[in-house]
């Protein structure tokens, strides 16, 4: 009998539960990076276009890096694909936003559309949620690279698409992108059984089944996913109207 795969992503095998808390991500490429990045943001002074303001979103950016990918929670999302999902709702509703908010000055230039990002990144989240796709990233580094390159500048592009577009299109497309992470994370939740080969045997050690984690993974992405995106949209709409309340007490009656 063919012995089981051994899965060793990008974050290192899935740890069990007496040594995740040591399973800190020291590839030197990517910390030559984040040194390189700390060093421009926390010495560059403030000007016109890096205020103090999108410096310190970047900074966030940068923060949620460490934490995502060097810390023990890169190795725990080897092991659980509940962690995995969470990595990636951080990457597109967290990530994406801070690093748009950011960079805009540089990114204005940008061509966008707003239903052809909103596309893009559905398909994007969608494609890697898929069970062959996602194995794939999870047995090489270039494609797990791949994965999330992909995913944070489709997000990213959906997030510049909405902040350039009309507040009604803006909430449009978040609250589609809202249905669609919902039917997603409701097609995994209700599987009936593992779909994600990854994680057939990566949860065992911990006494959790491979079918719980995937289920716990699918609510997730349904309800705070979802209810994330529907966050956005509000803000959005509070913004709204509060400028156009602003506007309508600035007309004098005549």
């Amino acid at each position: 009998m063919d012995e089981p795969r051994r899965w060793v992503p990008y974050c290192g095998e899935a740890p069990g539960p007496e040594i995740w808390l040591s399973r800190w991500n020291l590839d030197p490429v990517l910390g030559a990076a984040l040194l390189l990045l700390a060093l421009a943001l926390w010495r560059l002074p403030a000007g016109h276009d890096l205020t103090p303001r999108r410096r310190l979103s970047l900074r966030c950016a940068w923060a949620l890096t460490v934490v995502l990918y060097v810390s023990p929670l890169c190795a725990l999302s080897s092991a659980f694909f509940t962690l995995r999902v969470i990595h990636h709702i951080a990457l597109v509703l967290v990530m994406a936003p801070l690093l748009v908010f950011g960079l805009e000055p540089w990114l204005r230039r940008l061509p966008t559309s707003l239903w052809s990002s909103t596309a893009i990144a559905a398909m994007t989240f969608w494609s890697w949620h898929a069970p062959a796709l996602y194995a794939a990233a999870l047995s090489s580094v270039v494609v797990y690279a791949l994965m999330q390159l992909t995913l944070l500048a489709s997000a990213m592009g959906f997030w510049i698409a909405v902040r350039r577009a009309s507040p009604t299109a803006g909430m449009g497309a978040i609250l589609a992108t809202t249905v669609l992470m919902g039917l997603l994370g409701a097609l995994i939740t209700f599987a009936g059984q593992p779909i994600y080969a990854p994680h057939f045997a990566s949860t065992l050690s911990w006494g959790v089944s491979p079918l719980e984690d995937q289920q716990l993974a699918g609510i997730t992405m349904w309800a705070p996913g979802s209810i994330a995106y529907l966050a956005a949209a509000i803000w959005i709409g509070w913004r709204w109207l509060s400028a156009e309340r602003a506007r309508g007490s600035r007309i004098e009656p005549a």
